[in-house]
C-alpha cells in the first residue's frame, strides 16, 4: 500500500475541521505513507429525513471508499461510551454488500470546537490578524471538556481577534475561519491532556498497529 485513504463521516459540515487533527494523529503514530483524507459529504445523496447513522455510513462508503473510516459524533450530554456503542451498532447494521473498513470512533465530550481552543495564535491568524496583541482569554486547557458551548466561544474569539467593527464584522465569515484554525495548528499534542482526545489517540494507535500501517 503506497497511500492510505481515510474517510470522515460527521454530524455536520462544520466538523470537517477534524481532518487536520486526524491526519496529525496518524502521522505521529507512525503512518509515513501518503495520506488521502476525505470528508464524506452525504448531502448529495438526498437521503430522506430523518435518516439513520447506518444509512449515512452506507452512502459514505459507496461514495468515498477508503482504507480507514472515522465516524464522528459529539457526546454532548451522553457518556462517551454510549456514543461509541451507537457507532459500533450502526457499523454492525451495514448490509453485507457494504462491509466496513477499519473504523475509529471520534467522540468529543461536547463539540469538536473545544479541541481548537488551545492555540491562541492559530485563532488570531485564522481571523486574519496575527498581529492582534490582546489576549483572547481562552479557557484553561483542563476546562475545555466542560464548556457548555465551545462553538460560541471559538466564534467569539475569532470575531474579537479580527478586530473588525460594524458591517465588516457582521459579514465576517466566522464558520470558514473556524475551519482555518484547524489547518493552522501544527501540534495537537496539548490535547492529550483531555480524556476524549486521549481515547481517540489510543484507538488510532490500535488500528494502525492492527493494520500494520507503520511498515
Amino acid at each position: 500500500m503506497k497511500e492510505l485513504t481515510f474517510t470522515l463521516v460527521t454530524d455536520g459540515s462544520s466538523d470537517v475541521v477534524l481532518l487536520p487533527m486526524l491526519t496529525w494523529l496518524l502521522r505521529v503514530n507512525g503512518v509515513t505513507m501518503a495520506l488521502q483524507p476525505v470528508w464524506a459529504d452525504t448531502r448529495q445523496a438526498h437521503l430522506p429525513h430523518p435518516t439513520t447513522l447506518t444509512d449515512r455510513l452506507r452512502v459514505a462508503l459507496d461514495l468515498y471508499p477508503c482504507d480507514l473510516l472515522f465516524v464522528h459524533r459529539d457526546a454532548e450530554r451522553e457518556p462517551r461510551s454510549h456514543r461509541v456503542a451507537e457507532i459500533q451498532r450502526a457499523l454492525e447494521l451495514l448490509p453485507a454488500a457494504t462491509p466496513p473498513p477499519q473504523a475509529v470512533c471520534v467522540v468529543p465530550v461536547r463539540m469538536q470546537e473545544a479541541w481548537l481552543l488551545f492555540d491562541e495564535m492559530a485563532i488570531k491568524y485564522a481571523a486574519g490578524n496575527g498581529a492582534f496583541r490582546d489576549s483572547l482569554d481562552l479557557p484553561p486547557l483542563k476546562e475545555l471538556e466542560s464548556l457548555s458551548d465551545p462553538k460560541t466561544t471559538l466564534h467569539n474569539s475569532l470575531r474579537r481577534a479580527s478586530n473588525l467593527r460594524g458591517r465588516r464584522l457582521r459579514t465576517f465569515p466566522v464558520g470558514q475561519r473556524a475551519r482555518r484554525v484547524a489547518e493552522l495548528i501544527e501540534d495537537f499534542s496539548p490535547l492529550r491532556a483531555l480524556s476524549a482526545f486521549s481515547a481517540l489517540e489510543r484507538d488510532v494507535q490500535d488500528v494502525v498497529v492492527k493494520a500494520r500501517w507503520t511498515a
